[in-house]
């Protein structure tokens, strides 16, 4: 485990056991003497925050389709495409484009966000008996992911809850690939406290949570091929580094911790009917993002040898040659009040936020040779930040009936960095099918990008040497039509067309040249000056049904983001499909799903990984090959338990031994998934 071990801890955990255990010995759902079911799905009832800010207060049904279930995007928080290292829980990036509307001070240190579940998304439920779930799934390959939740009524108007999950991964190259004490390769654990509470004339409405994440990941620096993996001198062959056990790593010392703590309050108050509600937003967050690599001379490796060190190919000498430990925390807090509300065509939402912050960054200097006393503490070198920062935003909008409806919402956030500020602002206008939507952002950079302090790297954007604004425009049209009648169609369709200028990205050392084995290494962020980048963006999706068989496809083209030259990188087509046969068996007591699906993506030179900041940057001597990944799958649903069975990568070898996640990671190999989920209505 990656908590503290402190006692505290394991009694609240014993605790959480004892708790989220007790349902498991009752039954599913509730019934009376005549075996009719009183509690069950149709009775219990899933509210966000979300809800409440748009002043909704009955949430919806919890979701117990069978579609989402079998697919690894939704098992974690973050459901879209992701250029990642090849396992669950690796650090990952968006794979297309997605606009920031992120403003103010942030750290700039993302990859292992998909993982975290931010405070503000916390599932509430209302149901007339307690309620628990827990999902387990396991594969071959090591890939694990569990979750327990549980919440129960205390009176008529408040509920408490409390849930707990854990990611895992083992080795699927190098060291440790064939199992054995070295085969764990990440380890993420998580613990959520919520509760809500409202008064019986439903006027003032509270929601509370508490997460804790620790997450805990080996860093492998990719795989090292060997002399022989060419097929010139000079020219890898990419095919020959498909062998799983065989293949070598970079490092055997490197670990990355990003641990996440998040205090989150929400109340509201309606003042006059539903047509002025106050409310208030209490937030309070840490993030601490730790590298460690604490052996860079010695050798290992066989039949290479190698060391950590000779990873990190630096044009200066590393401040500490024998140790790297970088850490960074960042602490804020936040309060947001503002006023909402909503008639039968009107709606609105104005807020103000304050925000504090602070940013903290130290590496480890060696221990000076004139030492003497061998507990003297290792000396360092550190910097440290404050920040204080004023957002005002909101949002409007006005529908008639379902003819058409127009929705305005903005953020501004005045002076700091930028003497203009920030400011992101949406306008959005429907009628009927068709819609239209304008975006327009200006963002400074992260913190990250404005300074880092480590071993290895170092850099300081600022004063006269601070990087402008990234300005944003996007302009997109869609259409979203259903045809309930002709086969149950469902298209959706959208185009865009998007300018960013003064991109501020992270970029490649140009002074070091790479090699078959290795990539230029990171030189550090930089920002695009002259001229600004056209994207050229069409997404579709199409659904339908034919008898039992449903079809399911969707892809993503994108034209200005894929030629060497450029500072944005993303495939040229991304697509996913899925054709399932859906039916009810023995006498409707299950309900199964047999199916396949595909995912693929072009080629494309995608971003090199940095393990010691934590940062995905563009490098232009790796092209990820194009490859496509299918699986086939059976889902059965008994009541309140559904169980999965997958067979993933399933066409491995056909064209490819295997396929890159990013430049020198490899992909999971063909493998077996085994997946429960069981929900306890008592």
């Amino acid at each position: 485990m990656v908590f503290p071990s402190t006692a505290a801890t394991r009694w609240l955990f014993l605790l959480l056991g004892l708790v989220l255990g007790a349902p498991l010995l009752g039954q599913a759902q509730i019934v009376d003497d005549s075996t009719k079911v009183l509690y069950g799905p149709k009775t219990t009832r899933v509210i966000y925050e979300a809800d409440l800010r748009r002043d909704s207060t009955r949430g919806v049904l919890i979701d117990t389709a069978l579609v989402r279930w079998p697919q690894q995007k939704y098992w974690l928080h973050d459901s879209t495409f992701q250029q990642e290292l090849g396992t669950v829980g690796s650090a990952s990036r968006p794979l297309l484009f997605q606009p920031n509307t992120e403003l103010g001070a942030r750290l700039g240190r993302n990859v292992f966000d998909r993982y975290a579940l931010d405070a503000s998304q916390v599932p509430y439920y209302d149901s007339r008996s307690p309620y628990s779930f827990f999902r387990f799934i396991q594969s071959g390959a090591g890939e694990q992911v569990f979750e327990i939740s549980y919440s129960r009524s205390l009176k008529k108007n408040f509920s408490i809850g409390a849930a707990y999950e854990r990611f895992a991964s083992n080795r699927i190259v190098g060291p440790g690939a064939s199992g054995g004490i070295d085969a764990n390769l990440v380890e993420h654990n998580a613990a959520r406290f919520f509760a809500r509470y409202q008064t019986d004339d439903e006027r003032y409405h509270l929601l509370v949570s508490l997460v804790d994440t620790r997450h805990r990941a080996l860093e492998q620096g990719g795989v090292l091929p060997f002399a022989s993996d060419t097929i010139v001198p000079g020219k890898l062959n990419p095919n020959r580094l498909f062998v799983y056990e065989r293949a070598q790593v970079n490092l055997a010392y490197a670990t990355n911790t990003d641990d996440r703590d998040q205090l989150h309050l929400f109340h509201s108050y309606r003042l006059l009917g539903r047509g002025v509600t106050a409310y208030h937003v209490f937030d309070i967050r840490r993030q601490y993002n730790g590298y460690i690599d604490n052996n860079l001379t010695g050798a290992f490796n066989s039949p290479v040898t190698t060391t950590d060190g000779a990873f990190y190919q630096a044009r200066t000498p590393l401040r500490n040659p024998t140790l790297t430990a970088d850490r960074v925390t960042y602490r804020q807090a936040e309060n947001t009040v503002g006023f909402l509300g909503r008639t039968d065509r009107i709606a609105y939402d104005v807020y103000a936020r304050y925000r504090i912050a602070s940013l903290n960054q130290s590496t480890q200097l060696p221990i000076p040779a004139t030492s003497i006393n061998p507990t003297t503490p290792a000396p360092s070198i550190s910097l440290s930040r404050t920040y204080s920062q004023i957002f005002l935003g909101g949002t409007a909008s006005f529908n008639y009936r379902t003819i058409y409806a127009v929705e305005v919402a903005g953020e501004y956030k005045p002076l700091g960095y930028n003497p203009l500020g920030e400011y992101w602002l949406r306008g959005r206008i429907r009628t009927g099918p068709l819609s239209a939507e304008l975006l327009t952002t200006s963002s400074a950079p992260t913190l990250t990008q404005q300074l880092q302090q480590g071993n290895r790297y170092t850099w300081q954007f600022e004063g006269e040497n601070k990087f402008d604004n990234t300005n944003v425009n996007q302009l997109t049209g869609r259409l979203q039509q259903r045809l309930p009648l002709l086969a149950d169609h469902s298209i959706d369709a959208s185009f865009s067309v998007a300018n960013i200028a003064g991109l501020v990205y992270y970029t490649y050392d140009p002074a070091i040249s790479p090699a078959y084995n290795r990539l230029s290494p990171l030189l550090g962020p930089a920002q695009k000056k002259e001229g600004s980048i056209q994207l050229l963006i069409a997404t579709a999706r199409h659904r339908f049904r034919v008898g039992k068989v449903y079809f399911d496809n969707q892809g993503t083209y994108t034209l200005g983001a894929s030629a060497d030259s450029t500072v944005l990188r993303i495939p040229t087509l991304v697509t996913e499909s899925r054709v399932y046969y859906q039916t009810h068996v023995f006498k409707k007591a299950l309900l199964a799903q047999l199916g396949a699906e595909l995912y693929y993506q072009s080629a494309f030179k995608g971003y090199g990984y940095s393990p010691s900041v934590q940062q995905f940057y563009v490098q232009n001597s790796f092209t990820i090959r194009n490859y496509a990944v299918a699986n086939v799958f059976l889902t059965a649903d008994i009541k309140a338990a559904t169980i999965f069975l997958k067979v993933a990568y399933l066409n491995q070898g056909l064209g490819h031994e295997g396929y890159f996640a990013s430049p020198f990671y490899i992909g999971y190999p063909r493998r077996l998934q085994l997946g429960v989920r069981w929900r306890f209505f008592t």
